[in-house]
């Protein structure tokens, strides 16, 4: 079973920075698209950043503040966030699609941003 555990999560004042990272215990050299979501409270779960292959795509709200990159060697996903707002406040939760039939979820890390 494969697992992924974010972390890097906490809380910081608007304009700051944070990076999170996510450890996935499989070969992530091998999957076909792996990216951060976030979900705040009442509201739907929403893509963050993708990235597959060379190829990353973004949310409107978070381009050119947020960067996702892999580390193949270390089977990690990053997600570096600058510029930080308050409406980025949420659960950010990393995702991998094997391109198969498997997908898998982490659990989740909070990231709180006060004004």
């Amino acid at each position: 079973q494969v697992q992924l555990v974010e972390s890097g999560g906490g809380s910081v004042q608007a304009g700051g920075s944070l990076r999170l990272s996510c450890a996935v215990s499989g070969r992530i050299f091998s999957a076909n698209t792996m990216g951060w979501y976030r979900q705040a409270p009442g509201k739907q779960r929403e893509l963050v950043a993708t990235i597959s292959g060379g190829s990353t795509n973004y949310a409107d709200s978070v381009k050119g503040r947020f960067t996702i990159s892999r580390d193949n060697a270390k089977n990690t996903i990053l997600l570096q966030m600058n510029s930080l707002k308050p409406e980025d406040t949420a659960v950010y939760l990393c995702h991998v699609d094997w391109g198969d039939w498997r997908t898998n979820w982490g659990q989740g890390t909070q990231v709180t941003v006060s004004s």
